[in-house]
């Protein structure tokens, strides 16, 4: 399911911020960007999202802005300054002033010039702290998709449903109307048809053509979804297995049908199949 959510917090220390995308997916997946002080709580900052969000690909980012008197301050690495040095009179002493180096130069030689170790303690803390907001935010933005999906959900299953009591309204007519047919066709081929056999081609038939029990499952399948969608409880999945199992009753439906409005009513209910489907690919 979709949803976003950003939280930012001023310290001491400088500023931070947490910025959180989902998309649907599968499964659950979460990326981070982070900065270097903060990649060692990485698996604390997973285990917050996994107890937060179900299912979805979520993108996690922390920015992380230092105050300017927050700055750690720079060390040097006398040890490695006087080897330098001592390289720089030898080979002075060789080539003369041609090879002239000056602090600078030295300055910028890798390891020579540090950052002193800095207590990121507060930040982390703060981090964590602020990742519950945004997570809090981010679950509050969900579901108010999700309650917009539900409806369209609920709407889609109150279609599904009426146009299975419709079909089975017809479903007397239709019984007759092949029955009829049936009577012409063997009158068609028998002078005195034997009415036993008669009646049991009849039956034959009819039971062939039965879609009692498909309107039966269609009709188990929208209580079901609408149970599972007031559970509050992850759905997703439990949704879009239901979602095969409309679709599979509606293809029998169609391929039972005898009658040009329950055609029309099976491909209707395939239409709002899909759409729901497309739906549920959203749903955690």
């Amino acid at each position: 399911m979709t949803g976003f959510a950003r939280r930012e917090r001023n310290l001491d220390c400088g500023s931070l911020a947490w910025e959180l995308r989902t998309v649907n997916h599968r499964y659950l997946e979460a990326g981070f960007r982070l900065p270097e002080d903060f990649r060692a709580a990485e698996g604390e900052f997973r285990q917050a999202i996994a107890a937060a969000v179900r299912r979805g690909k979520v993108e996690a980012a922390l920015y992380f802005r230092p105050a300017v008197a927050a700055v750690a301050p720079l060390e040097l690495n006398e040890p490695l300054l006087e080897r330098l040095v001592e390289q720089v009179t030898r080979v002075r002493a060789r080539l003369g002033d041609v090879a002239g180096v000056n602090a600078v130069d030295l300055l910028r030689w890798p390891g020579v010039v540090r950052e002193g170790e800095r207590d990121t303690t507060p930040q982390l803390a703060a981090a964590r702290d602020l990742l519950g907001e945004a997570l809090a935010a981010l679950t509050e933005s969900r579901e108010s998709e999700g309650g917009r999906i539900a409806e369209l959900l609920a709407a889609r299953c109150d279609g599904i449903e009426a146009l299975a009591n419709e079909v089975s309204a017809r479903l007397p007519e239709v019984r007759e109307r092949i029955r009829t047919r049936l009577n012409e066709k063997l009158a068609q081929v028998a002078a005195e048809p034997n009415s036993e056999r008669l009646e049991q081609e009849i039956v034959i038939a009819l039971q062939k053509m039965d879609v009692d029990e498909e309107l039966d499952r269609l009709r188990s399948h929208v209580v079901e979804v609408r149970k599972v969608m007031a559970s509050g409880e992850p759905a997703g999945r439990r949704l879009d297995f239901l979602m095969q199992e409309f679709n599979r009753e509606a293809n029998t439906l169609s391929s039972k049908s005898q009658d040009v409005e329950t055609t029309r009513a099976a491909v209707s209910m395939k239409v709002l199949i899909e759409q729901m489907r497309e739906q549920v690919q959203n749903v955690e």
